[in-house]
């Protein structure tokens, strides 16, 4: 994957939290979260071809000793998503990019893993 040029200012949120999100704000999960409308969020895109396969995701069961191999596979899934990353990665080019994310863990969660990815891409 190429890097896409500036540096970015990716924040991840739980969907839940009622706090402001800045920029453009992405759902990251691959199934909608329970107990939200959508009219519920105000949303710029649902990126759920981003989220992990169902596999991984299953196997990692949030399961923090497994959070570096999780991390790991996950960006090795990513490194395949090909053009479903050009949103993601062309609002994180124009200014800051809120990834939200239903997990209740807020350090070990696809969001936190898919922020990872493209700020490791990222040219500074």
């Amino acid at each position: 994957m190429r890097s896409v040029g500036a540096v970015a200012e990716i924040e991840v949120q739980r969907v839940y939290d009622t706090g402001p999100r800045r920029g453009k704000v992405f759902l990251v999960d691959r199934v909608w979260p329970r107990g939200l409308r959508k009219d519920d969020l105000a949303l710029d895109g649902w990126l759920r071809d981003l989220a992990p396969s169902s596999e991984l995701r299953k196997w990692f069961g949030h399961r923090p000793e497994r959070w570096e191999e999780f991390r790991e596979r996950y960006h090795r899934e990513l490194d395949g998503a090909g053009d479903a990353l050009l949103p993601l990665f062309d609002a994180a080019r124009r200014g800051p990019v809120t990834l939200l994310y239903s997990a209740r863990d807020d350090k070990h969660n696809n969001a936190v893993a898919l922020r990872d990815y493209v700020l490791e891409r990222i040219r500074p």
